[in-house]
């Protein structure tokens, strides 16, 4: 999904934000409805993942840069709050697929997620509208962004912040059930929280960002803070206490997702490129987000289902993306936490 960000953000710069958005809107509902249909895997497989997933890439980075050009002092804050939509999603899809899926059978359930998809998607279609005049590049690659070393070294170390995450995303609730003996109802219980929490979780750092920190500064807190969480990850060893840490975790990933978008802007001055920067960052870190869960999973398997191999691959896989944030924020701003960034 993250890879059409590159096209869809360079759409951004260009003046078709609303085009843009209404085709991504389309792909993602005959995705959808389609996958209503689906009776085999090859058909899920290009209903959900191939046609839902181009339409969510290609609406997701213009919305985002487009929100990051109506703010400046309050761009964090403002940027938590669309992002919040993130968790808030998970926790209502997961609730109504829960609900209803018993009930009303597969095939309803995904077309009632469909018509929610309509509704609120079109809210955005119809409220939302480019400010900046539009830039007449053609090219869907900023050559000039690929020398600016500090938004390189940023985005090299979401590549490794974001692999180490979707493992996590990915593997908590089969670890609850592996390790914990947690049921698969109660599972999707522990996916929910781990949604729920996320929503507080995004907007207070962007209103620390704004504030007092500035983006760049809480994002290497936030992300340092996951090193820690995640290695502790380790030492869980009863459901209490895993539900406990898949609290923290849970708000410490979503806060530094939430601070992306507008980390990446706080690199780079001109509001004019905010689409096609956003969404060339975006494009690369798809990869990472992509290959981290896999990764993750040979581990596993290679360890013959222990997850301390995995979860100590996580943990360094953050570690080294921690260190290129600092390296990005030191060749940016010097060593002097004082600076607002």
């Amino acid at each position: 999904m993250f890879f059409l960000a590159m096209f869809s953000g360079r759409a951004l710069d260009a003046g078709l934000f609303r085009p843009t958005v209404v085709i991504g809107i389309v792909f993602q509902l005959i995705g959808l409805f389609t996958m209503a249909q689906s009776t085999n895997y090859w058909q899920l497989l290009l209903t959900h993942g191939v046609l839902t997933g181009i339409g969510g890439g290609i609406f997701f980075c213009p919305v985002m840069g487009l929100i990051s050009t109506y703010f400046d002092k309050n761009r964090g804050i403002a940027m938590g709050f669309a992002t919040s939509g993130n968790a808030v999603g998970g926790i209502i899809y997961s609730l109504v697929v829960r609900q209803l899926l018993p009930s009303l059978g597969f095939a309803w359930t995904v077309r009632i997620l469909g018509f929610i998809n309509l509704v609120t998607l079109g809210v955005t279609v119809a409220f939302m509208k480019p400010r900046l005049t539009p830039r007449k590049s053609s090219q869907f690659v900023d050559w000039v962004s690929l020398k600016d070393t500090p938004y390189l070294l940023f985005i090299v170390a979401c590549c490794f912040l974001m692999a180490s995450v979707y493992f996590c995303f990915y593997y908590i609730a089969s670890y609850a059930r592996d390790t914990l003996g947690l049921t698969y109802t109660s599972s999707v219980t522990l996916v929910i929280l781990l949604n729920g929490v996320g929503v507080p979780a995004r907007l207070l750092p962007g209103l620390i960002a704004d504030r007092w920190t500035g983006p760049l500064n809480i994002f290497f807190l936030i992300t340092f803070c996951n090193i820690i969480l995640i290695f502790s990850w380790l030492a869980v060893d009863s459901l209490t206490g895993f539900y406990m840490w898949t609290v923290f975790f849970g708000m410490s990933a979503a806060a530094w997702q939430s601070l992306f978008p507008t980390a990446v802007g706080s690199l780079g001055a001109d509001m004019g490129k905010a689409g096609i920067r956003l969404g060339m960052a975006f494009s690369t870190i798809s990869f990472a987000a992509l290959v981290g869960g896999p990764i993750g999973g040979a581990i596993l398997q290679a360890g013959g289902g222990n997850y301390t191999g995995s979860i100590v691959w996580s943990g360094i896989t953050t570690t080294i993306g921690v260190c290129f944030v600092l390296a990005a924020r030191v060749v940016k701003y010097g060593w002097s936490w004082k600076v607002k960034c």
